[in-house]
């Protein structure tokens, strides 16, 4: 089972008690993801060595016992390629949620009519304090909306009602702040309307869907950063009053995890939750068919994120508010905050990388596999 927890300091102190861990880039240099990461890449070809720390850092493993274990030497595990350590996984079931499955995981919420005869669109949605293993022996102290990171995909029409409700089981004050066109009193930031929603609150927040598009949602109190790190984010996808063309739709969002809490950068990136989960688990699609990736950034700590895809080209609409796409493709970037719609055709069947074109995320985390089958 899961654990619920309510921490606030990292998982554990790095190995002999000090806060003050080397930067993300003196790891990387000195070949072994340390300190509060651990036990993190595998060469391709799983030569194993013992890496030696950066002179001033630290050994390999976390005290207290959560992950043990030394990277392979040098940046990136290995010239086929980063991933944890001989394919090792997390344990999916412990932490309640799968990658595989978040990624066509649309929740379209409870439905009835209004009196006008629109559509009454209805979520539950409570926010809870989660330990989530994100590396092998690596756990995390998550915030988290319906216990999973990211919170779930929520989905409507234009011109939908909507009603969330939002109970705070969490020991830290929240709120859910959607981005849209919606009345103030309905934003989700501290000192505006119903503003902060303390422990064991609750409150319903009701609007319109507009504008069409690809959109998401996340916590607004501050400290923002820590709110958003720790995992207080989702997709919230408003379709067009006509629909789109059928396809195999996901949702992809991008982020990482500061496992040092120094808000530095991050030592692990990933899409849906789990670092390196699509090379253990390619994303299965069909060669000819139409392929919709709704595709969000929410990475804090760095600057930028973006999105490659090897072997195909896509078309792009930012933000997915136009139904004509804005460029052909096969890297975009974002900003955090924000996000499109990728849609393409596998023309040829074979596995076809994607991941960060900022290599350093990929070898840390973000990359996957389409697996493109007939």
């Amino acid at each position: 089972m899961k654990r619920s927890i309510a921490r606030t300091t990292p998982v554990a102190p790095i190995e002999g008690g000090s806060v003050s861990a080397p930067s993300r880039r003196q790891l990387l240099l000195g070949g072994a993801l340390a300190g509060s990461a651990g036990l993190l890449l595998g060469a391709g070809r799983q030569q194993e060595a013992s890496a030696s720390p950066h002179p001033g850092g630290h050994g390999s493993g976390v005290a207290g016992g959560h992950a043990h274990g030394t990277a392979v030497a040098g940046h990136g595990g290995g010239e086929s390629g980063a991933t944890f350590r001989l394919g090792q996984q997390v344990d999916h079931a412990a932490n309640g949620f799968d990658p595989t499955a978040v990624l066509r995981d649309f929740d379209y919420g409870t439905t009835s009519v209004l009196p006008d005869g629109r559509t009454l669109r209805e979520w539950e949605v409570f926010a809870s304090d989660e330990e989530i293993e994100i590396a092998p022996g690596v756990y995390f102290p998550a915030w988290t909306f319906n216990s999973r990171v990211p919170g779930p995909a929520l989905r409507c029409r234009e011109g939908d009602r909507l009603r969330v409700r939002f109970t705070n089981g969490s020991e830290h004050p929240h709120t859910m702040h959607f981005h849209g066109i919606h009345p103030a009193e309905m934003d989700g930031i501290p000192g505006v309307g119903r503003g902060i929603i303390e422990p064991g609150a609750s409150f319903t927040y009701e609007f319109d869907a507009t504008p069409f598009g690809v959109h998401l949602y996340h916590c607004h109190v501050s400290p923002l950063a820590e709110h958003i790190a720790r995992g207080m984010y989702g997709t919230f996808i408003i379709d067009p009053a006509q629909g789109r063309p059928p396809a195999d739709e996901m949702v992809m969002v991008m982020h990482g995890y500061n496992t040092t809490f120094d808000g530095e950068g991050n030592q692990l990136y990933a899409v849906n939750g789990i670092p390196f989960h699509y090379m253990h688990e390619p994303v299965q699609v069909k060669r000819g068919e139409l392929v919709r990736i709704y595709l969000v950034n929410v990475l804090e700590y760095d600057p930028i994120n973006s999105f490659h895809v090897h072997g195909n080209f896509f078309d792009y609409f930012p933000t997915g508010t136009r139904l004509e796409p804005a460029e052909f493709t096969d890297t975009i970037v974002q900003g955090q905050g924000q996000r499109g719609i990728c849609e393409m055709r596998f023309p040829h069947p074979g596995r076809y990388m994607f991941h960060a074109h900022k290599t350093e995320f990929a070898d840390l985390g973000w990359m996957g596999f389409f697996e493109v089958t007939e």
